[in-house]
């Protein structure tokens, strides 16, 4: 193979191709095989949409199987809006000035995000979080990132001598699609980074190629620019809830009687918790969105107690929410119990096992607020529970709710006070808090009686398993065994039955009916039962202090996060617990497993939940924690580049600003003025009523704009040139608005546009563009992006050259902070 040495910092020349269209075009296509249908119910600016008649098209401009730029654009414009919250499509009410308080305010949080981040891998350098990796860490086989040329397979570390020099010095060998690359391991830690994907495996799709080094630059700029949209994502998000306003709650004399009834001295941890939370509450007006991260039996729920007390104090309903009914039924008696005092406090139950009288009579009391705390699992989410004052929601273990409960979950987001409450957050809750977007509080420090767990990892051996249950029956303890299917659970049943006749046995899995699952539970609770055969439907919150041994069978099908917190269901008292994982055969384990075991080896000791869940976003990636459209992103560069660069991008959002000028302001020089035909202007009902609606929907927004032109077309067909060079008018001066571009103008062979952008707004517009045509045609001059066209064009043509340009330059908007 051919040979390159990189000792000398690469610089790497931008080869275009066609290609790139496919690179950079979004994952929601232009051209669909099907389009969707259009409904007014999707408009959110209806009060522009003409009310068309219901006339047949004229069969003279009847819709064209083609697409024509206009439809394409409208496409576009469709699927950017697709999914986003309702009313966003209007930017905020909000100033210059006010802009860069929040901006501000989003970059000191993320400041403080960043200072929880912990871990080994992870060093500081100046004020930017690197995820370089040590070159002696890494092993023959390892797939890394190089910052400048791309993804390669690590071979090995060997001494060399350097052209021009008699003494050798160390070389990191790294073998590329077609050729093997070398350079000094100093120069080495400063570029590579480890590779990882966002799924099961760890093996790119294809390995760099040194000779085209313009790939791996499209790989990169297709990252920062996915990254840069999920960042304003968030940005808007974040910037949403901190406008909203409700008055801090009162701090009141009751809760200090409250908190006295708390029967533990809490930990500095704990302490720090309580704070963190009752300063959201009564000493903030923007909604708390705080995260609580600490081991099972650290104390979480009392956090969440006096945040309900606090708040069900100032007369609002609180919803505690949990995954599963028999978590949702501990929270309640644990809630009912600590409400006693008050009587004046209601607290109820709702789950879907409960009989259609009863639901129906809670649902009117939750409707009418006779009901201040609501204890229950996703039921709670439905459509049919009204609150009529709801100022907190407490989640417990989010990571165990499906997408569209999250979903639900993070509309309640933006106007009530949200508590999560978690031992292992997932790797997108914890992101959200590494980064600032989320406020975290961590509570690491055991209580003085807990004492570690003894994590016992071996291959499935009946002997062992016999062994470590009678060591626990022969301390009059409880055992829990725990298998990943219900499929099984009867068979295990019939083996410990014969091995051990005297001790009562139960099975609990979520498909038994409610009074079956609640009794059997109950009766493991009161000590009744000592083997409890069951699936991880006891993963969440279960507290059974005689319970301090747990089995758990086929340890290989489960994830990190659940076996982290199945084996907290043991050492919830004084005595020593232990937790026994069996796999099949060390040879039937992937690699990811392997791995995930040895984590949960490592992580002995108590208060690790919140390393271990870093750990977990290096082994299993980040899945879908920025949704289906990153992950392709993610896999193009690997997770530790990402991150890298998503960290960057955070701390650098202000440079990617964009403020919009009035539509009015802008001015469209180009001498174009098309005159409609007279048998289109007959076919139309109301000519000047729908050319003024025209200009109307285009002063509101681009969406009001793509909602008129689809109901034209929609009523009258397609319209003629004419028509089509009127409308491109009008859409050119709305993206030119939108984008901050005051004046378009034309002369001779070059094309002008005024603008108040900064030129590093402009080169992210620039990468994002998947046209090499526009691309290399633009360039940024003072306060102008300016084009050098081969010839002059025709009106039409040059119209049409404009539309397509600012077309592109407007679909980088989801990337840039638009105040």
């Amino acid at each position: 193979m051919a040979s390159l040495d990189i000792s000398t910092p690469l610089i790497f020349k931008i080869n275009s191709s066609a290609k790139l269209r496919k690179l950079f075009s979004l994952k929601c296509p232009y051209r669909h095989k099907h389009r969707p249908s259009f409904s007014l119910t999707n408009a959110v600016h209806t009060q522009t949409a003409l009310s068309f008649s219901s006339r047949p098209a004229t069969p003279k401009y009847k819709i064209e199987s083609e697409q024509d730029p206009i439809s394409i654009l409208n496409e576009r414009i469709r699927c950017q809006h697709h999914g986003k919250r309702e009313g966003s499509n209007s930017k905020p009410i909000m100033d210059s000035e006010e802009a860069d308080q929040y901006i501000q305010m989003v970059k000191e949080q993320q400041q403080r995000g960043l200072l929880k981040l912990k871990g080994d891998r992870v060093a500081k350098e100046g004020d930017v979080f690197s995820y370089k990796v040590d070159p002696y860490t890494l092993s023959s086989g390892d797939y890394v990132v190089h910052k400048k040329v791309g993804i390669g397979r690590f071979v090995g570390i060997k001494f060399d001598v350097p052209k021009g020099s008699s003494e050798a010095i160390e070389y990191v060998f790294i073998e590329y699609a077609d050729g093997m690359a070398k350079l000094p391991v100093k120069q080495a830690s400063r570029m590579l980074y480890r590779y990882n994907l966002p799924n099961d495996t760890k093996k790119p799709r294809t390995l760099s190629k040194l000779s085209d080094n313009g790939a791996w630059e499209r790989r990169k700029t297709k990252g920062k620019v996915a990254i840069q949209k999920m960042v304003v994502d968030l940005m808007e998000l974040y910037l949403h809830r901190l406008k909203q306003r409700r008055p801090p709650y009162p701090k009141t004399p009751a809760m200090a009687d409250f908190t006295s009834q708390f029967p533990y001295e809490p930990t500095p941890d704990q302490k720090q918790a309580f704070i963190d939370v009752e300063r959201d509450l009564t000493e903030r007006e923007t909604p708390m969105d705080r995260l609580i991260c600490g081991d099972v039996g650290f104390g979480k729920t009392e956090v969440a107690l006096r945040a309900i007390f606090c708040v069900v104090s100032a007369g609002k309903q609180t919803m505690v929410l949990a995954p599963t009914i028999v978590l949702a039924k501990q929270h309640f008696e644990v809630i009912s119990e600590r409400f006693s005092k008050y009587p004046h406090i209601k607290v109820a139950l709702l789950s879907r096992f409960q009989g259609k009288a009863e639901k129906e009579t809670y649902l009117e009391m939750i409707k009418h607020g006779h009901l201040d705390i609501i204890v229950g699992t996703h039921t709670l989410l439905g459509s049919r529970v009204v609150y009529n004052n709801l100022g907190l929601l407490v989640v417990d273990e989010e990571q165990r709710f499906g997408v569209k409960q999250k979903e639900k979950i993070a509309s309640f987001k933006t106007s009530v006070d949200v508590l999560t409450l978690t031992a292992t957050p997932i790797p997108r809750t914890l992101y959200l808090a590494l980064t600032g977007f989320r406020d975290a509080s961590l509570i690491s420090t055991p209580p003085p009686e807990r004492v570690p767990i003894r994590t016992h990892l071996s291959a499935y051996s009946k002997e062992r398993l016999i062994s470590a249950i009678k060591y626990e029956l022969d301390r009059d303890g409880q055992v829990f065994y725990v298998l990943p299917r219900i499929k099984g659970l009867e068979e295990v049943k019939d083996f410990l039955e014969q091995s051990f006749s005297n001790v009562e046995i139960a099975v609990a899995h979520g498909q038994q009916y409610s009074k079956q699952l609640e009794d059997t539970m109950e009766q493991f609770a009161q000590g009744e039962i000592k083997i409890l055969i069951c699936t991880n439907i006891v993963e969440s919150g279960l507290d059974i202090q005689n319970a301090n041994t747990i089995i758990i069978q086929d340890v290989q099908l489960f994830g990190l996060a659940q076996l982290y917190q199945l084996r907290g269901r043991v050492g919830r008292a004084d005595k020593e617990a232990h937790a026994h994982l069996f796999y099949p055969d060390k040879s039937m384990l992937t690699d990811q497993a392997l791995e995930r075991l040895a984590a949960l080896e490592e992580c002995q000791e108590l208060g690790r939940g919140f390393q271990l869940a870093e750990r977990d976003m290096g082994i299993r990636g980040f899945g879908t924690i920025f949704g289906e459209q990153q992950t392709g992103d993610v896999g193009n560069v690997g997770i530790d580049f990402f991150f890298e660069m998503l960290f960057e991008s955070l701390s650098k959002v202000d440079e990617h600003r964009v403020i919009s000028v009035p539509y009015q302001s802008v001015q469209v020089d180009l001498n174009i003025n098309p005159h409609l035909p007279s048998d289109y202007i007959n076919s139309l009902e109301n000519p000047m009523e729908i050319i003024n609606g025209a200009e109307k929907a285009a002063e509101t927004d681009i969406w009001s704009l793509m909602q008129f032109t689809e109901n034209l077309r929609r009523q009258y067909g397609k319209e003629p040139s004419s028509m089509e060079s009127l409308l491109k008018k009008l859409y050119i001066r709305r993206m030119a608005a939108d984008i901050g571009v005051t004046r378009i103008y034309a002369s001779g062979k070059m094309v002008g546009m005024e603008t108040n952008m900064s030129k590093k707004v402009f080169k992210l517009m620039t990468d994002s563009m998947s046209s090499d045509i526009h691309r290399n045609s633009l360039f940024f001059d003072g306060n102008q992006i300016k084009a050098e066209l081969l010839l002059e064009l025709p009106r039409a043509q040059l119209l049409n050259w404009i539309f397509q340009c600012i077309s592109e330059l407007h679909s980088c908007l989801p990337a840039l902070i638009k105040y």
